[in-house]
């Protein structure tokens, strides 16, 4: 069972990260919000401090939907979901699988690079550590959340915009702890630590539901 599953990781984390593949495209798209909104803004450095976790917690939502819709669609298309169904392998293994490979592919590469990009917003030293952290452990959340709506596109009509209608509204409570915990971080004496553990359980338990949603909905649509 280990080795399938690490197999699929790198097979999936491979087509991710290939030229045209969604990790691209979202990193891509993250850069492109965060330099134009201190450009749009001006040079209202306090300004920007103030709204920068909001916009790059914004701007990691935004790029983590980029390429979910296909999430499950290539191995619907080759085969994949049906050859699963013949074998032993639980399908909430697959999932978390298939959704650990996004993350790794889209969200970390986000993760690494919220650092520098937290400078264009003048965010200081302990706001950038705080956010590198909330977006560590947050944007999980997003995706186990996104493999549900990725899994009911599967065989429906514009599944992409089924699946933004569902994930928007539950990626609120991510938003709020997540900037809420960055913010805790740079206002005193306001603290980090309940709205960051508040997000961890967030993300522990979009990662349960998440994984039994879409496991569901995969048999649901191969029966």
């Amino acid at each position: 069972m280990a080795q399938p599953f690490r197999s699929l990781i790198a097979r999936d984390v491979r087509l991710a990260i290939r030229v045209g593949g969604g990790a691209l495209v979202g990193t891509l798209f993250f850069l492109a919000v965060i330099v134009t909104v201190p450009l749009g803004i001006g040079p209202d450095l306090n300004l920007l401090s103030r709204i920068g976790p909001a916009i790059m917690w914004i701007a990691a939502l935004l790029a983590t939907l980029i390429g979910l819709e296909r999430l499950f669609q290539s191995d619907k298309d080759d085969g994949a979901l049906d050859l699963l169904r013949l074998t032993d392998a639980p399908v909430s293994v697959f999932v978390i699988a298939k959704v650990i490979a996004h993350w790794l592919g889209a969200s970390l590469p986000l993760v690494i690079a919220t650092p520098l990009l937290s400078l264009l917003l003048a965010l200081e030293p302990r706001a950038i550590l705080a956010l590198t952290a909330t977006l560590a452990v947050g944007t999980p959340a997003l995706s186990f959340l996104g493999a549900v709506g990725a899994a009911l596109a599967v065989t429906l009509r514009r599944g992409a915009l089924l699946m933004a209608v569902i994930i928007l509204p539950f990626s609120i409570p991510v938003l709020i702890f997540g900037v809420a915990a960055t913010r805790a971080a740079i206002v005193e004496p306001d603290p980090f630590w309940p709205p960051f553990a508040l997000l961890v359980a967030t993300s522990l338990i979009y990662a349960v539901v998440g994984t039994l949603g879409a496991a569901a909905t995969i048999k649901i649509n191969d029966g």
